[in-house]
Parts: C-alpha cells; structure tokens; sequence
C-alpha cells in the first residue's frame, strides 16, 4: 500500500503570467495544510501522504471554485 501521493492539478480559467485568485487561493489552500506545491508552466503539483490526499483535494477545489475557477483538471497518483 502506498503511503503517498502525488495530486497533479490545472485551474482555469488560465492566464499566462498571471494567475488569477482562483490559482493563488487554491494552492495557499494547499500550502495551509502543511503541504508544499510545485508551480509549473502547464500544471501545478504536490505530495501528500495518501491518508490525507481527500482533505487536500477538497481544500484545492473548495478555494478555486470559490474564487472563479471554471473548470478544475485533477490527476491523483499513489506512489510508493
């Protein structure tokens, strides 16, 4: 069983070079939980310790939707 997780994500509406309060809500919500998010060109990513990766998706799309997203891409993957 593993005991990580790696949760890769897209937020849009995209601007490039300027993330909107969607993106920046979103990972600082992320962030708030102690977990630290890679920001790149084309998506955005962190680790998780797979009991924890539901709370950490919740807070992703919870502040995302709550300040504009309009569509949220989630890809979740269990790494050992």
């Amino acid at each position: 069983m593993s005991t990580t997780t790696v949760v890769e994500f897209t937020i849009e509406p995209f601007v490039e070079g300027e993330p909107g309060r969607h993106v920046t809500a979103a990972i600082a919500a992320v962030e708030a939980l102690g977990l630290t998010v890679d920001v790149g060109p084309f998506g955005s990513s962190f680790a998780t310790p797979t009991a924890t990766v539901g709370n950490a998706v919740k807070a992703l799309l919870d502040a995302a939707y709550s300040n504009g997203a309009t569509h949220v891409n989630v890809h979740v993957e269990p790494r050992s």
